[in-house]
């Protein structure tokens, strides 16, 4: 009843003998990759293969979500939906032991091959309903990452998901914590245009699921109903950005996120999403109504006593000897410190490097109207004073929302006679942007200096770098980010695109070969699909596709003696006319829409006769396609009908119908022309 594989033991006691659920041919996909490559490969299949499930599995940014949590050596966990182990790695990491519950053996053993040197992971594999009975009640830590919402399918009862909750709190310490990672029905990427995860259509969550379906996720409010009938008070909500699935930052009740910090938000990483309005504008807002907590992309629910963590932010999408995190913890004296860790042996060093350039940079300073915040070494890392107070950023945000573009100009030159301060000495912090500098009633201090170099790099040069900085994806900031460059700076464009390659070599050296999300993103190719743009072609074509007739007495064509035909296209692009022509004419100009396009004539007649489209007595400006076919390479596209000859009633009847498809202007005259070349060869 159990299989090894490595160091993993999976016990088959409670497996059916089948796998009720399978995701096709890419867990199959999934376990020979597990099987024949070390994780250290994966960052680099991931790269290779651009796919959502390889990304969604195999990424250790997946572990994002809970390597922030403070966890003892000795800790006792249980991780329910393991699923193919995009978290248990790190968990077998963090604690003593690990146990795993998933109803999938195939996912199972993705997950074993994949952890196979761990030697305190234990794996179950089948219905959770059957395993819980046999696990233990002593769980310092039980985890659902994505998996809550499922607990209708884990329980099948009428009320599903109190009852999950319930059974799960029976397993767990008194002192434990329990885990929860979840979307927010409500999260404001589903308002912006982003489909539901689970169910991949547009609003379903927002509008409360009408179509039913076995998955379910929860506001904060819901959450917390769900907590209140368990008799669970102490708990605590943390909200993962953008989501939990690749969250790069974890915000929290204490430490909420402020105006400018959520500019991240284009993660469509697994189907194709609308683009509804600025996510970072209508996150802004939110933040200054004190409503962001339910707006939140996500949330992960802590149940249990409040953990000293009130912020984490990770820098691990960087080299491997950049990867860091930075903490902000309150203690029992609710004293508040920032803590920076190196997420492996070899970013350890990097860690170091700041104590060194912490010195240097307090000397070139000294006597300044900089400071640098104080820090000191930990066994764990690097502490720093926690400071109260506005960055710069958004003392400047606040200016130019104001349109006081004066005092905007005045504080900028502050800024940059601080960091002129020391000049020419051989240390400099190259990320002096304007979110690092803080400022409060005891002055300014520099609250981040990582990036430090031990060599002059003018003033200009990291001013330069601060507005361009600045302006990114802010389209009110570019102006007068555009008039200091030139104004304060001296900086024409041709000097530009030299900064601009210094700042892509500064961001390889610290991304190396790695490719951003976002650059991951547009390899899946999920396109960000806008309906404003939409709807502005939708209306230009309307504009194009309208039949023009022109009428002929005698002295030619003109604007005064035409007439546009109402509501002429129906909705497959097909014209279907009927017009009363009243009196005699010498000739009819049909103008098939004001653009470019090919017609395919199906029908036309006058009186109840048939016209053959491509006779003397019938001429238009385009070239023949076929029996009934034109191409106009014209955007005056026009058919003119001779009626001098035919015979005329006091009230005729033209009737026509022809297929018309709209055409880029290029195109219309590249076919033109090669048909013109087909007839003269």
């Amino acid at each position: 009843m159990t299989e090894q594989i490595g160091n993993i033991t999976l016990d088959y006691s409670c497996y059916p003998g089948e796998d009720l659920y399978c995701d096709g041919a890419v867990e199959d996909e999934l376990l020979e990759l597990a099987r024949t490559h070390k994780n250290n490969d994966f960052d680099r299949i991931i790269e290779e293969r651009s796919s959502w499930p390889i990304l969604y599995h195999l990424s250790p940014l997946r572990a994002n979500i809970i390597d922030w949590i403070p966890m003892d050596k000795q800790a006792k966990v249980l991780e329910v939906g393991s699923g193919c182990g995009a978290i248990t790695g790190k968990l077998s990491e963090k604690a003593g032991s690990v146990t795993c519950v998933d109803l999938s053996k195939k996912r199972s053993h993705i997950n074993a091959y994949r952890h196979q040197e761990k030697e305190n992971v234990l794996i179950h594999v089948g219905h959770f309903k059957d395993i819980e009975k046999n696990l233990e009640s002593d769980f310092d830590f039980i985890f659902l990452i994505g998996v809550f919402e499922y607990a209708k399918g884990y329980m099948g009862s009428d009320t599903p998901y109190e009852d999950f909750m319930q059974i799960l709190l029976k397993h767990l310490k008194p002192s434990g914590h329990m885990v929860i990672a979840i979307e927010n029905k409500l999260g404001l990427k589903y308002f912006a245009g982003a489909k539901e995860d689970h169910l991949g259509d547009y609003f379903s969550g927002i509008e409360n699921y009408p179509r039913g379906g076995g998955v379910h996720t929860f506001t904060r409010k819901g959450l917390e109903k769900i907590c209140e009938s368990c008799g669970v008070t102490d708990y605590s909500f943390y909200y993962p950005y953008p989501d939990y699935k690749f969250p790069t930052t974890i915000f929290s009740d204490r430490r909420l996120p402020k105006v400018g910090e959520l500019s991240n938000n284009f993660r469509n990483f697994d189907r194709e999403r609308l683009l509804l309005f600025d996510e970072k504008n209508a996150f802004d807002s939110m933040i200054e109504e004190g409503l962001f907590d339910l707006y939140s992309n996500s949330y992960l629910l802590m149940i249990g006593k409040e953990i000293p963590v009130t912020y984490s932010k990770f820098s691990n999408d960087r080299k491997e000897e950049y990867c860091i995190r930075t903490d902000i913890i309150q203690n029992h004296q609710k004293e508040r410190y920032v803590e920076k860790v190196a997420l492996n042996e070899k970013a350890k060093k990097h860690i170091d490097a700041m104590v060194v350039y912490y010195e240097k940079l307090q000397k070139r300073f000294e006597g300044s109207k900089l400071s640098l915040n104080r820090l000191e070494q930990t066994e764990q890392g690097l502490r720093f004073e926690y400071l109260e107070g506005k960055t710069l950023e958004e003392l400047l945000d606040e200016l130019l929302k104001k349109e006081d573009y004066d005092g905007f100009e005045q504080l900028f030159q502050q800024y940059l006679d601080w960091i002129s301060y020391g000049e020419g000495k051989s240390i400099t912090d190259y990320d002096l942007i304007f979110p690092n500098i803080l400022i409060n009633e005891q002055g300014q201090h520099v609250i981040d200096y990582e990036w430090t170099f031990e060599k002059d790099i003018p003033a200009r040069t990291i001013a330069y770098r601060a507005l361009y900085c600045y302006e990114q994806g802010v389209e009110k900031r570019k102006y007068i980010a555009e008039e200091l460059i030139q104004k304060k700076l001296g900086i024409k464009s041709d000097e530009r695109e030299l900064f601009r390659q210094e700042e892509a070599l500064f961001q390889a050296e610290i991304t190396g070969d790695r490719l951003s999300m976002g650059e991951i993103r547009n390899r899946i190719g999920y396109p960000i699909i806008s309906p404003v743009e939409l709807v502005e072609k939708h209306k230009d074509k309307l504009h194009k596709m309208q039949v023009q007739i022109y009428e002929d007495f005698g002295d030619g064509f003109s604007e005064a003696q035409s007439f546009f035909v109402k509501n002429a296209y129906n909705q497959d692009d097909l014209i279907v006319l009927d017009v009363e022509i009243k009196g005699q004419r010498q000739a009819l100009r049909i103008d098939p829409a004001l653009s470019c396009c090919m017609v395919q004539v199906l029908d036309f007649k006058w009186n109840g006769d048939n016209i053959a489209i491509h006779t003397p007595n019938c001429k238009y400006n385009g070239k023949k396609v076929g029996a009934k076919g034109i191409v106009f390479g014209s955007d005056d596209p026009n058919i003119t009908l001779k009626l001098k000859d035919r015979k005329q009633n006091e009230v005729n009847r033209l009737t026509l119908s022809m297929k018309v498809t709209l055409i880029p202007v290029e195109m219309g005259r590249a076919l033109q022309d090669k048909m013109s070349m087909k007839r003269f060869f």
